[in-house]
């Protein structure tokens, strides 16, 4: 049995993280957009290791021990638990930017749809929509945000190459996988979750607009 001395990482600062996730997870479950037990959340401890919902845990119900420690490899640590074969989704944001302290991963209905209409275009056109000032960095309505939708696939590794690409070439603020859900991030815990409610809503508004102009 590891004791706080041998650990790795501060446990107080894992308690802190824990907490969090918690807390904000059950709101996002009660929401819907964490059907079965999908979806993953994650926090950034420091700069070697991050806080992640342990694999099959239904996200509504979550307690502490449903939270275990990674390295920024995707490692457990100290842990017989396993996290999401999504892991390293999470941390190669968290090793490529120091600023990234929050990951949020849902399955809303909303999300689910739009990443299936617009996997052919390979991204969602945002654009005019007073809510893009949400995204941090933005400070007005008249610009465009460009939302990538990347296809589906169990391999992670290939996966996490194509948002490396994208990230190499411009500002997000979160993807879409196909058939799949939406990936969101900020520096913290406020901030991943007001990107994340932005492009549900967003989204929504895009889905309801298609329907409308049948």
């Amino acid at each position: 049995m590891n004791t706080a001395a041998s650990l790795p990482y501060d446990p107080q600062a894992l308690a802190q993280c824990a907490g969090e996730l918690i807390a904000n997870v059950t709101e996002l479950a009660a929401r819907g957009w964490t059907p079965a037990t999908s979806s993953n959340f994650s926090r950034r401890i420091d700069d070697r290791y991050a806080a992640i919902t342990v694999s099959g845990r239904d996200k509504g119900r979550l307690v502490a021990n449903d939270i275990m420690v990674v390295d920024l490899d995707g490692n457990p640590v100290a842990t017989d638990l396993q996290s999401s074969a999504e892991t390293l989704l999470h941390t190669q944001l968290y090793k490529r930017f120091a600023e990234i302290g929050c990951v949020l991963h849902t399955h809303s209905q909303t999300q689910t749809v739009a990443s299936r209409l617009y996997a052919g275009a390979g991204h969602v056109h945002l654009e005019g929509y007073e809510l893009l000032k949400a995204f941090a960095g933005n400070t007005t309505h008249d610009t465009t945000v460009e939302l990538p939708v990347l296809p589906n696939t169990q391999d992670m590794h290939t996966l996490a190459a194509q948002v490396d690409a994208l990230l190499d070439r411009r500002c997000m603020w979160g993807y879409l996988i196909d058939g799949h859900g939406l990936y969101a991030w900020g520096r913290d815990m406020p901030e991943a979750r007001r990107h994340l409610e932005a492009f549900e809503f967003l989204l929504g508004c895009e889905l309801e607009l298609r329907r409308l102009r049948r």
